[in-house]
């Protein structure tokens, strides 16, 4: 299936799922779980299928020898699970279009669980009961006909896809609820891009795992890396999660990924599942944002929180709170020393964070403080704004180099300001395209003196070049002028093909020195460091005042008007 046939499958999966949305008696943000769970019982049926003469062959093969094994045992063996006949998707799509059909996926759904444990408590059951209302009973047999549109010959990485497409989907749909579970594709794929994970016996923990995203993108970074399957299958994957629906929804996209890997249903302020201290080769996460309830006497005594110190309030405050249990004032910061503490010797981080914790000041300035002349923050990237559903102001992808403080690079810290690099989605919403990820991630690989990734990528973009079209009717299709715009952005910046400090985009700033990180006062804020490409817009001061004036008077009769 090539990338444009997969993307007008997804695309007519989603419209057809979408409009039948209103039919349904459930509120907005329980309807992807029912959909979500169709998807994986229609991938189950086809991996089984898939499997299926295989399976037959090796049970004949053993039958009556000392070496006979069940059906089921050789299905787990050969494709990871047992299908049960009454959850293949041809047995519940071809059924009478009757409220029955709800019971029958609650079976299937039942069957699967039970005989595929690690699925157990996983799969939704009791909502399909809420597709098929009184005046439209045939809803939900028209939903599971929908993914039945799905090729007999799809791949998981296919179904992965399609899986992340519609949390995608529901998370836009859902608006700042959404991103409570979601974190947007691109950017999580940025971040991987930069973190750059490698396979083999490695940990992998995400203590606010959502809906799994950062496991999945890890995991398809490694594959289209070319990592060994044998190796690639020894990297294991940690979530914590504290929410019981998205934990399931977690659960699904590992199974759809075949991510190996355990998610728990948890609060990682008060519970560590895992044993996280110093445990973790890899950490990512997406937590949620200025979080104020924490309790301080819960966390304080925990060495993933008090290494580098816990956030406090001022005394004066301290004292104005005293007949209530005190609470730490900002939990961004319990999070930012998570992380630092969780990796091993050579681990390495990447987090999502609020813009305001790169200048936040009092105890948290202390603690960025020791973090920073410690030599463990690495990178710190500005992203967009309008890249999340949840919230529309720049967040800052924070990374942690835990060998950093080992090398040269122990008093310097790469800033990266990304906020004029996305692609306008809708009014509201922006995301990375391949090659921006692609050209913001070589800018890290150069620093770190991989010219030779740089050079690879200028090929690939000169034979994009060399094959594309001079133009194109479709919106899809890249033009020479789209490659050639690619190769220009990378030789304009870094012409030599080496790292160089890019005025409005890049920099690597010292600990010392005029306008250094300690003269900036221990700021993580790009913006300080990166600078601002200033245009000279060919005025005279004179031009220049005519014209702010005339703007001004154009905005005061727009808002005249609007009143």
């Amino acid at each position: 299936m090539t990338d444009r046939e997969l993307k007008t499958l997804k695309d007519n999966l989603w419209h057809a799922a979408d409009v039948l949305r209103s039919g349904a008696h459930l509120a907005a943000n329980k309807y992807g779980q029912p959909i979500l769970g169709l998807i994986f019982l229609r991938y189950a049926d086809i991996l089984f299928k898939q499997h299926k003469d295989e399976i037959d062959a090796e049970y004949t093969k053993r039958l009556g020898t000392r070496m006979e094994k069940t059906s089921k045992e050789i299905a787990v063996e050969k494709c990871g699970f047992f299908l049960p006949e009454c959850a293949y998707y041809d047995f519940i799509n071809d059924a009478p279009d009757t409220a029955e059909k709800a019971d029958l996926v609650k079976k299937a759904m039942e069957a699967i669980e039970r005989e595929n444990p690690k699925m157990e408590g996983v799969l939704p059951k009791e909502v399909y009961a809420q597709l098929v209302p009184e005046e439209e009973p045939e809803l939900l047999s028209n939903i599971v006909r929908i993914f039945k549109d799905i090729p007999e010959n799809c791949t998981v990485d296919i179904f992965g896809e399609i899986y992340e497409y519609f949390l995608g989907n529901f998370a836009l749909a859902e608006g700042k609820d959404g991103g409570t579970f979601y974190t947007p594709a691109t950017v999580v794929r940025y971040m991987v891009e930069v973190l750059d994970p490698q396979p083999g016996d490695k940990k992998f923990l995400d203590p606010a795992c959502g809906s799994g995203g950062m496991f999945v993108q890890a995991a398809r970074y490694m594959h289209a890396h070319n990592a060994n399957e044998a190796e690639q299958m020894k990297f294991r994957c940690y979530g914590v999660e504290k929410e019981p629906d998205t934990v399931k929804l977690a659960k699904m996209n590992l199974l759809l990924n075949n991510v190996r890997g355990d998610i728990t249903e948890a609060n990682s302020f008060y519970s560590d599942p895992y044993n996280a201290f110093g445990a973790f080769d890899y950490v990512m996460a997406n937590p949620p944002f200025n979080v104020d309830e924490v309790s301080f006497d819960r966390v304080s005594g925990d060495a993933r929180f008090n290494t580098y110190g816990v956030p406090r309030n001022s005394t004066k405050s301290a004292k104005k709170a005293s007949d209530k249990k005190e609470t730490v004032p900002n939990a961004n910061y319990l999070w930012i020393g998570y992380f630092a503490t969780a990796l091993n010797e050579h681990g390495k981080a990447a987090l999502v964070m609020a813009n305001s914790a790169s200048d936040a000041g009092k105890s948290e300035h202390e603690i960025r403080k020791k973090m920073i002349e410690e030599g463990i923050i690495s990178q710190m990237v500005t992203l967009p704004s309008n890249m999340f559903s949840s919230v529309t102001l720049p967040a800052t992808l924070w990374f942690f180099d835990k060998h950093k403080p080992q090398t040269e690079k122990k008093d310097e810290i790469l800033f990266i300001d990304a906020r004029n690099t996305f692609t306008q989605v809708d009014r509201a919403h922006r995301k990375f395209s391949d090659e921006q990820i692609k050209n913001l991630g070589i800018i890290t690989r150069l620093y770190q003196g991989d010219t030779e990734a740089y050079a690879a990528l200028l090929v690939e973009y000169r034979e994009a070049l060399a094959a594309a079209p001079e133009a194109a009717e479709d919106k899809e299709t890249k033009t020479k002028a789209y490659w050639q715009a690619q190769i220009d952005w990378l030789t304009e910046r870094f012409p030599d093909g080496e790292y160089r400090d890019v005025i409005g985009l890049c920099k690597a700033a010292k600990l010392d020195g005029e306008d250094g990180i300690i003269d900036q006062d221990y700021s993580l804020n790009a913006g300080r460091y990166v600078g601002v490409v200033i245009e000279d817009d060919g005025m005279t001061e004179a031009q220049f005042k005519e014209t702010m004036l005339g703007l001004n008077a154009e905005f005061e009769s727009l808002n005249d008007e609007a009143k």
